[in-house]
């Protein structure tokens, strides 16, 4: 995976503050987007550099009758990462996952796929990058109802021209890989709803993409079985490593799945940041609502918690903890010890104690109001 990096219970845990983005080995992002926009209405390019792009949305479509879909949006996504788009409805973040394909096309902007062009491509190029390099799940699963599972899931090798034992092998494959076995001869009408969006992510991994893109998969789905998809997508990660994008309005969802997240709003971006960053040092009064909620335990690192040792041998000789473990998963092992617990970083070197004060103060502060969880935190 793309850091030091594993999921818990309803959250995810992070690697060391300040890791490096993983990058190819010739350092090329997998996903670069820079400068992108997309503006809605006739002859949009022609504002692109114009003061009325400072306007707010309400404004330019007053004066011009233009709406901003994406603004000025720039981000890269390493190899391997799981990357969260996260915002509320008609925050842009939608669109924004069609305009990394090309569904929509671009006002103005590149969007870079493992270092080639795709902003400059002819239609060709561009239907072979769709087929070969990138596979979207969406919310509607769009299966052919004729076709049982095992041809459904086939069906983006067919369209590629291979022939019928390679794509049939290759769908059998990933109908295990996601837990249909014993499914392969169903019609999609005789599934449930998180049985069909398995085979919608089998038919996206059968492709073996250099990308999936996710455009809000799971939210049409009972909360039960949604956490379950999110598993799914943890545990296919852990075992295919693929580089996802993954658009969610859901912060839960966010915060379970992202390496890092994105928030988008009125078409730009808020923040881009780690879970715990996010949630530990919001960038504005809009995220900090946003995750005012969040039981900081189960996201916060040591690293945010941890204070500097009085002295050379505070914390000697009781238990060594990682400034990346999350503070839930720490508490037992500081509330048990009754004192202070030295903290090391990925190298084994000291760069901090914790004791009970400081866990109970993250855990206390969640109980209280979110200005009063804000304080403790910081």
């Amino acid at each position: 995976m793309a850091a030091d990096h594993h999921h818990t219970a309803g959250y995810t845990a992070y690697g060391l503050i300040g890791a490096p983005t993983m990058r190819t080995s010739d350092g090329t992002p997998a996903l670069q987007v820079q400068n992108l926009w997309k503006v809605f209405g006739p002859r949009a390019e022609r504002l692109i550099g114009t003061a009325d792009l400072q306007l707010s949305r309400k404004e330019l479509q007053a004066k011009s009758g233009h709406v901003i879909g994406v603004r000025d949006v720039s981000f890269d996504v390493s190899p391997g990462e799981v990357f969260v788009v996260m915002g509320l409805s008609g925050s842009g973040k939608s669109t924004l996952v069609r305009l990394i394909t090309r569904l929509i096309e671009p006002t103005s902007g590149t969007v870079v796929l493992n270092g080639e062009d795709i902003t400059k491509m002819n239609d060709d190029s561009l239907r072979e990058i769709r087929r070969k390099n990138v596979s979207m799940v969406f919310q509607h699963f769009g299966l052919l109802p004729h076709r049982k599972v095992i041809d459904n899931v086939a069906f983006g090798l067919e369209v590629r021209g291979e022939d019928k034992g390679a794509r049939r092998n290759r769908a059998q494959e990933v109908v295990d890989l996601v837990g249909l076995q014993g499914y392969e001869n169903n019609y999609p009408d005789q599934l449930s709803g998180g049985m069909q969006q398995r085979v919608g992510l089998a038919r996206a991994l059968a492709a073996d993409p250099d990308i999936l893109m996710f455009d809000e998969p799971f939210s049409a789905l009972d909360p039960l079985i949604r956490r379950d998809m999110q598993n799914e997508v943890i545990r296919l990660h852990e075992e295919v490593g693929k580089t996802m994008v993954f658009i969610t309005h859901d912060l839960q969802e966010a915060l379970k799945l992202g390496d890092r997240i994105l928030i988008m709003r009125d078409g730009a971006i808020v923040q881009i940041g780690r879970p715990d960053e996010v949630v530990g040092a919001p960038a504005d009064d809009y995220v900090r609502d946003f995750v005012s909620e969040v039981p900081k335990s189960h996201v916060l690192t040591l690293s945010w918690v941890m204070r500097p040792p009085s002295g050379p041998d505070e914390g000697a000789g009781g238990p060594t903890l990682k400034d990346s473990q999350i503070v839930r998963d720490a508490a037992r092992t500081v509330l048990e010890h009754h004192g202070p617990c030295r903290v090391v970083d990925g190298s084994g070197s000291v760069v901090g104690v914790v004791d009970e004060q400081d866990i109970m103060r993250v855990v206390v502060a969640e109980d209280e109001s979110p200005a009063a969880a804000n304080q403790a935190a910081s």
